[in-house]
Parts: structure tokens; C-alpha cells; sequence
């Protein structure tokens, strides 16, 4: 992180709040602002759940199980990956021992 932090206005369910940020992380803490406010903003309208504070429980919760289920899928991916890797690098191998099966 560099030492150029700037303070920024973001805007969460119609409230200002100023943030001290990196200029270079300026860009993500606005889509992150914009996605939280997206998503209590969806909560309010549901009408299932009534006050500030639960309504940013709510979303913070919904955040964090997307989050969760990016996670596992990544690690999955990884696996995967490297599963795939070994297979291929075990078929060079024996392409290069056993010339004549080419």
C-alpha cells in the first residue's frame, strides 16, 4: 500500500461516509461500497427485515457465505489444477522415457 491515502465519500443507503483510502485501492472500495449498497438496499425492499443495524447484519452475512462459496470453488478449482497438472506432467514423462511409443 502506498503512503497516498485520501479520504473518499462513499454512500450506503443514502447515508455519506468518508473514508481514508490508498488512491490505488480507490476503484475497489467504490465497488464494494456500491455492491453493500445493493445488497441492504434489497433487504430493506424485501420488508422481511426492519432497522439499519440488522439490515447491514443481514447483508454482511450474505456477503460472507458468497464469499465462503467463491472460496471453497477456488480451492476446488486448485485441486483440480493441480490434479490436471500432475496427470499431464506424468504423461511427458513417459512420452520422453518410452521414445518409441510415440
Amino acid at each position: 500500500m502506498s503512503n497516498n491515502v485520501t479520504p473518499i465519500t462513499i454512500t450506503i443507503l443514502g447515508k455519506d461516509y468518508k473514508i481514508a483510502c490508498a488512491v490505488e485501492e480507490q476503484s475497489g472500495l467504490m465497488q464494494s461500497a456500491r455492491q453493500l449498497d445493493a445488497q441492504m438496499r434489497n433487504i430493506r425492499d424485501s420488508g422481511k427485515v426492519s432497522g439499519a443495524d440488522r439490515i447491514a447484519v443481514m447483508a454482511a452475512l450474505n456477503l460472507a457465505h458468497e464469499l465462503h462459496i467463491a472460496e471453497n470453488k477456488n480451492q476446488q478449482l486448485e485441486r483440480d489444477l493441480t490434479e490436471s497438472l500432475k496427470k499431464m506432467s506424468h504423461k511427458i514423462e513417459n512420452v520422453l522415457e518410452n521414445p518409441e511409443t510415440r
